[in-house]
């Protein structure tokens, strides 16, 4: 298990959303390494409680003791893709106060180059949040048709030159397997014909094959399609995103919700028909200058805030 930190971005902006009551009860649904957690569990009282996810089992461990003997704390190992079935299980459908989302890789999960997520780190070339469910990064390139992994890129990563990196990828593969972070880095960084100032060429490579693999997206739209199931009436919905697609679904949910029902523009409703079920709570919330200049890795984050309405 690393020990590395992870400073946690939005911080006081994404825990004062959750508007915390001490006999509230609330869910984590990125646990990692327990800073949204804690500040959490710190505001709450003796029948307040706290349910918290995450996939990766080096999280599951640090939080074994990091909460020792917290009564108040409880966790599961699993995506937040299923939340309504663990909801259901404590008992708390339709009684949760608040829902926390940090979405994306945690830095201890980029700085562990033993994960496979860093093309500046020379490691095995993995990428799962959980290590021990489906196919690691590798195992997928070595498999997987030049045309599937173009679309990947391409879907995910949103890589302009898509094709031609499938392309080497598929060419490499046939010289020798590729294991390695770097060695893949190297591979991609040779195929792009057009660095960003300041950007790894690799950047969008493995960012969509690392959303590919853990499915961040489809999860993410299984837990809001969900979420209205386990939220009491007034209770708040937190996410924070760091990448376009992800921030786009959140904003499109949230949208969607709060207008309700779609009906013919001839026909008159009032606003009760319209099954509206969530309410936007103020503007997008993004890092401060001095946020990002103390954590690069801010920059792109995203906060969006809503409240299940009654």
């Amino acid at each position: 298990m690393t020990n590395t930190a992870h400073q946690s971005v939005l911080f006081d902006e994404s825990v004062s959303a959750l508007c915390i009551k001490p006999d509230g009860i609330y869910i984590d649904g990125t646990f990692g390494r327990g800073g949204h957690s804690k500040a959490i569990v710190d505001k709450l009282g003796s029948d307040g409680h706290l349910y918290a996810f995450d996939k990766d089992p080096d999280a599951i461990s640090f939080s074994e003791a990091f909460f020792d003997h917290e009564s108040r704390f409880s966790i599961v190992q699993d995506t937040f893709a299923n939340i309504k079935q663990h909801a259901q299980n404590w008992g708390i459908a339709h009684k949760v106060d608040g829902i926390l989302l940090d979405l994306g890789v945690s830095s201890p999960q980029l700085d562990d180059a033993s994960r496979g997520f860093s093309f500046l780190r020379e490691g095995p070339l993995d990428m799962r949040m959980n290590p021990g469910q489906g196919q690691s990064a590798a195992q997928w390139l070595a498999e997987e048709k030049e045309a599937e992994i173009a679309r990947v890129l391409k879907e995910y990563g949103e890589e302009r030159y898509a094709k031609r990196i499938a392309k080497a990828i598929v060419l490499a593969r046939q010289e020798t397997p590729i294991n390695s972070t770097t060695q893949f880095a190297d591979i991609v960084a040779k195929a792009h014909p057009a660095w960003e100032k300041h950007k790894h060429p690799a950047t969008k490579t493995f960012q969509a094959i690392r959303i590919y693999l853990n499915k961040e997206l489809t999860d993410l739209q299984d837990f809001l399609n969900q979420s209205l199931d386990v939220l009491a009436p007034g209770g708040r919905l937190a996410i924070i995103s760091f990448h376009s697609l992800e921030d786009r679904i959140v904003k499109q949910f949230i949208q969607k919700k709060a207008k309700g029902d779609d009906f013919p523009v001839d026909i008159p409703v009032t606003e009760d028909q319209l099954n509206k079920t969530l309410r936007k709570v103020g503007k997008l919330i993004t890092p401060g200058k001095d946020e990002i200049a103390n954590n690069p890795r801010a920059r792109s984050a995203r906060l969006r805030i809503a409240e299940k309405l009654s």
